[in-house]
């Protein structure tokens, strides 16, 4: 039999409230790495019969009347209308250059394109749940028991949380087809770092007899548009990336979605026929969600922007006209973390060759500055390896049913170190057995993946050659590795504390070891320096490698004793054992 379904409760606005028996309507996340596919059911038509097919084509005319009379017009169109593919830009106000409340002397206009989509019911909880990924399967599961015709698109905020739902919903599927109920349901996956002929299922057709359910992360909300989705649950959270420049620490934060961004998400439920959506939470709280989500500029470390605008030759980067405006202190911790690489001088000006060089690597600017000094440590053969791993989610494959069995697999790659040096360990390993994919299953490894790092790593090693940094092995030697790492990112150090956690050296933040590091069960190194911060309940520190506290003071000692601090009590960070 079927497990159980839980006391999920519905209501739909305008209909009688929450404490009323009322009957249950079928109850119906950016990591990211990676690309999403492009879906184009007309791809067999000519290019001017797609564009026909459009919304937008009808309103061609007036769009080209309103060009001819504004200096600026801005469209907004609905999804679906065609605004990606043929218009112009989870922007009036900033090309508008009317600063009188006089709309006649406006210089730009809105046009709103309505799109091809049906109307959506918007269905609530009559109180909060404790536990969205459970509500999801549960709510899954009552639409396939109750509701007609129609595909379901679950939005949750990331790829553990996709796959843990996918998997219960497998076992919920063969539950109700043990019980003889003959529409069957086919449970898909997608997120960003899915590979694209992974992606590409979610747009293949299924027979009557078949519902698709496809658990997808907020990739599902903008990026694509998948065709017979009828009923859609939302999880009212969302992983953003955020930075904090108060403690210089960029991490993945789950917040709960904007207002916005939820009728996105209700709206995908509309394309094909009228529809459904399920929000996870009561319409209270969605009363209180932000209108829009905060803009990434705001809300992302600066560093690489900066350079980017210092590349191209501006120069007063604090005065640049930024569509949203980022916070000033953003701004300063980018130029001192710069600063400190070696990428700008004191006048912040692009420094030369390195600050040069650093700009034109497609990573952050640690990574860029850790392979361009690779040369002067000898190891530059194995930096190549292990930047190109860590641009790579997920290399380590954990199947539910084989969850023990793989973590014993993946304990033979795991060094002292910590992560840095295994996966490096992962790589040589792929390439001596030839990037053979029967190995990588085997041991429980990404083989797409892996097969991206070595690619990832070819751009990477042209890089290095364009700018003559020598070809060295460290030949086994690895604290040769270990001390180009912290010359990339010495910012990025903290030290065990007595309170059985870690801190960060610069401004004292707790953080703790990631439970997916190899270090997370060993005896806590006193250093180590990380690549990233994730916030759930804690802020973990990912990818960690141990170091010697000598190696800051030797590397980066105008970061640990020169006082480019970063909060304003102006004390030098001190690094020593504690």
């Amino acid at each position: 039999m079927a497990a159980p379904v839980g006391p999920v409760k519905f209501w739909r606005p305008g209909t009688e409230g929450p404490g009323v028996s009322i009957s249950e309507e079928r109850q119906s996340l950016a990591e990211n790495s990676g690309t999403t596919v492009v879906y184009n059911p007309y791809a067999a038509l000519s290019i001017e019969q797609q564009r026909q097919k459009l919304p937008v084509f009808k309103l061609r005319n007036h769009i080209l009347y309103l060009i001819e009379n504004y200096q600026t017009v801005v469209i907004v169109g609905e999804t679906g209308c065609g605004k990606s593919t043929q218009i112009p830009q989870k922007f009036r106000d900033f090309f508008n250059q009317n600063e009188t409340s006089d709309p006649a002397r406006d210089t730009c206009v809105i046009l709103t394109v309505e799109g091809r989509t049906f109307p959506v019911d918007i269905f609530y909880l009559q109180s909060p749940v404790p536990d969205y990924i459970k509500s999801t399967v549960e709510t899954v599961v009552k639409i396939h028991q109750t509701e007609g015709d129609g595909d379901v698109l679950a939005f949750l905020t990331g790829q553990e949380e996709v796959e843990t739902v996918v998997s219960m919903l497998i076992e919920q599927a063969r539950a109700l087809a043990r019980t003889g109920m003959k529409r069957h349901l086919r449970v898909l996956p997608m997120y960003a770092g899915l590979p694209s002929f992974e992606q590409m299922k979610v747009f293949e057709r299924v027979s009557r007899s078949v519902r698709k359910v496809i658990v997808a992360t907020n990739v599902a909300e903008t990026s694509i548009t998948i065709s017979g989705i009828v009923y859609v649950i939302d999880c009212g959270f969302v992983k953003l990336r955020a930075y904090n420049p108060r403690t210089a620490i960029e991490c993945l934060v789950v917040v709960p979605v904007s207002q916005a961004s939820a009728n996105q998400r209700a709206g995908r439920g509309g394309r094909s026929r009228s529809g459904k959506c399920y929000r996870l939470y009561t319409e209270e709280a969605f009363d209180k969600l932000p209108q829009s989500t905060v803009p990434e500029m705001q809300r992302s470390n600066l560093a690489p922007v900066i350079l980017q605008l210092k590349a191209l030759g501006i120069d007063n980067v604090l005065r640049f006209h930024f569509m949203s405006p980022p916070p000033a202190q953003s701004m300063v911790q980018a130029l001192e973390l710069l600063y400190a690489l070696g990428g700008l001088d004191k006048d912040c000006r692009l420094t030369e060759p390195l600050g040069m060089r650093i700009a034109e690597f497609p990573l952050n600017p640690m990574f860029a500055k850790m392979l361009l000094e690779s040369g002067n440590f000898g190891c530059s053969q194995e930096i190549l390896s292990i930047a190109a791993m860590m641009q790579i989610q997920n290399i380590f494959v954990v199947p539910p049913n084989q969850k023990s069995h793989a973590i014993r697999v993946h304990r033979k790659f795991a060094v002292e170190e910590g992560d840095h040096l295994t996966m490096l360990n992962i790589y040589e390993a792929f390439i001596k057995h030839n990037k053979d994919s029967k190995w990588c299953q085997e041991h429980f490894l990404n083989y797409k993946g892996l097969v991206r790092a070595a690619t990832v790593r070819e751009q990477l090693k042209k890089l290095l050659v364009k700018f003559q940094v020598p070809r060295k092995s460290s030949e086994g030697d690895p604290d040769l590795v270990l001390r180009c790492i912290v010359s990339g990112f010495f910012a990025n150090a903290a030290r065990f504390h007595s309170t059985g956690a870690y801190r960060t050296i610069r401004d004292d933040h707790e953080l703790h070891i990631h439970p997916a590091s190899v270090l997370y069960a060993e005896k806590p190194p006193r250093w180590v320096i990380y690549n990233e911060v994730i916030q759930t309940s804690k802020y973990y520190m990912r990818d960690v490698t141990a170091i010697e506290s000598a190696w800051l003071l030797e590397l980066a000692p105008h970061f640990y004793q020169q006082g480019t601090h970063l909060s304003l009590k102006a004390k030098r960070a001190k690094v020593q054992d504690p």
